[in-house]
């Protein structure tokens, strides 16, 4: 994919966000249970990841090729998407969704940025520099613009 195809799929993967945010959020006030609501979303986006795999991928990697992948790596993403989604749901009801993501956002910013820095998890290392620094904090002043 093109770089503008990139940036234009990150941009509708952030409207989804908020879309199936509030959503899931609705439903846990609806059943008075963000726990309930996040593992039925859960178990909804597991059953679709996995009919989608057995379906679409034409490439499976050989049973040794999943044994050698360190223990962590299976569960982690995991357990940090059950943390995010579950607290997400229950904080949209409380403080809104608006305010829920400009905070959110302001954390991934700050936290993209150190993890970027020293290229955590093997991301490729991207110094903080002044001008990205600035560019940081610029952006976390125009979200919290929009909560003012």
């Amino acid at each position: 994919m093109e770089n503008l195809q990139l940036i234009g799929l990150a941009f509708g993967v952030g409207i989804l966000i908020v879309m199936q945010g509030s959503l899931n959020a609705q439903l846990g006030v609806r059943l008075d249970n963000a726990l309930l609501a996040s593992s039925i979303n859960l178990l909804v986006s597991g059953g679709l990841a996995v009919l989608v795999l057995l379906f679409a991928s034409q490439n499976l990697p050989a049973l040794s090729k999943l044994q050698a992948v360190p223990m962590y790596l299976l569960f982690a993403g995991g357990i940090l998407s059950f943390l995010a989604i579950t607290s997400f749901y229950y904080v949209i009801p409380k403080i809104g969704i608006a305010t829920t993501v400009a905070y959110g956002l302001s954390g991934q910013l700050i936290f993209a940025g150190v993890a970027s820095h020293f290229g955590w998890w093997g991301l490729p290392v991207e110094p903080i520099t002044l001008k990205r620094l600035m560019g940081i904090a610029l952006m976390i002043f125009s979200v919290s613009l929009t909560k003012s």
